[in-house]
């Protein structure tokens, strides 16, 4: 299985804000949940720019043992994350991930094509032009 997927959306993570491995797992849809997220996070490849330190364990704890958990306590504290006694304050730094999807992309076109100022509207525009004809020919003789 590809963790390509799970490295994008931890890509997206802003800085000082944290996505747990159920968030991540469920926002992805992922098989077998939190624990799946948590082998591919495991897997990480180095030098990628995957901000790996972003994703913590239920109700904010830091899960990794050793010393990269005081590795990723200092890289969540010199993003301004708060923690107490290794567990972030989800309530302050929790982000909540928008995922797209071909569907909600649609969709979000439709409604966009709708709202567009520059598109006109058929039925609009011929009783805007009925309305403003009167007008437009008396301006035309003064012109």
């Amino acid at each position: 299985m590809s963790w390509d997927p799970v490295y994008k959306l931890v890509q997206r993570i802003p800085r000082g804000r944290v996505l747990t491995y159920g968030a991540l797992a469920k926002a992805l849809r992922l098989p077998g949940g939190a624990r799946t997220a948590g082998r591919a996070m495991a897997s990480t490849p180095s030098g990628k720019g995957i901000p790996w330190h972003r994703v913590v364990g239920e109700r904010g704890k830091i899960l990794i043992r050793g010393p990269y958990a005081m590795l990723q306590k200092k890289l969540l504290e010199s993003e301004g994350v708060k923690l107490i006694e290794s567990r972030v304050q989800l309530n302050l730094h929790a982000w909540k991930p928008v995922i797209k999807t071909a569907a909600a992309e649609s969709t979000r076109q439709k409604r966009a094509k709708l709202r567009h100022p520059l598109v006109p509207n058929p039925k609009l525009s011929n009783q805007l032009a009925q309305l403003a004809s009167p007008y437009f020919s008396t301006i035309s003789r003064f012109c």
